[in-house]
């Protein structure tokens, strides 16, 4: 099918689209960006420069995407943002670029960005995460597969949430949350495993057991972090989930919410 482009949207010469693009009014698209197959862009949303979407990825009114990291450290390298497909980033979302170091700020496939979440320089979100409205990331935070992250959340940087966790609305997140786990407050703590969120998403029974029993031995018994690392490698079967909750603990660089 061919694009249907609004005749106020602005295009760069040096811009790339794809088949079946729909741009709506006063859209600017700016120079090195690519726009995937069958994506839609709604009236007024903006790629500065350096922004390439994958297929079907849909743009709210207003958003922006790839402006100038706010970082001072910045001095003009050339960086990205990456957006992977069917990816949805609701209104007036806005996606700094990364700096030097990454060079880029990513958001995976099949993501849901809700209106004015920000997602600062070198953040990298994986896949199908939802991020709820007006949460903000700061730079470098990091967010692995299936996150859910509730509104009105602040993400301290150099942050990182764990696959398939859930945090609760108008969280402080000041440190590493697990994952597979529920956090929610300010100061943020931990409310358990998130074993809806695994039943949902398919765990079978014994995985979900097995993290529980995790999750215990960590921040539910007299263990230190250092004590239920031994102990968790010494007593535990070690399935991939098993394994991924705890080399995310022992690898945190900025300790872990408990």
């Amino acid at each position: 099918m061919s694009n249907r482009i609004h005749s106020s949207a602005r295009i760069d010469a040096d811009a790339v689209l794809g088949h079946d693009v729909t741009i709506g009014p006063d859209v600017i698209i700016g120079p090195r960006c690519t726009v995937g197959d069958g994506c839609v862009i709604d009236a007024r949303a903006m790629l500065v420069e350096n922004v390439k979407l994958g297929a079907e990825v849909k743009l709210g009114v207003g958003s922006v995407l790839g402006g100038l990291p706010q970082d001072l450290k910045f001095k003009g390298e050339e960086t990205w943002v990456e957006v992977g497909d069917r990816t949805t980033i609701r209104e007036y979302t806005t996606i700094n670029r990364g700096t030097s170091q990454s060079y880029r700020t990513t958001v995976g496939s099949d993501c849901f960005l809700m209106t004015y979440v920000h997602l600062a320089h070198d953040c990298h979100v994986g896949n199908g995460v939802i991020i709820s409205n007006g949460t903000q990331l700061a730079g470098h935070v990091t967010i692995e597969d299936k996150a859910i992250i509730s509104g009105l959340c602040a993400v301290h940087q150099f942050g990182k949430i764990g696959r398939y966790c859930f945090v609760g609305g108008m969280s402080r997140v000041n440190k590493d949350v697990p994952p597979y786990v529920k956090a929610v407050g300010n100061p943020i703590k931990l409310y358990g495993l998130n074993s809806i969120g695994l039943q949902r998403n398919g765990f079978s029974p014994e995985t979900i057991s097995e993290l529980k029993k995790a999750y215990r031995m960590f921040f539910r018994s007299e263990h230190n972090i250092a004590q239920a690392l031994d102990t968790a490698r010494a007593e535990l079967k070690m399935s991939p989930e098993v394994k991924a909750f705890v080399d995310f603990v022992d690898e945190s660089q900025r300790g872990i919410v408990i």
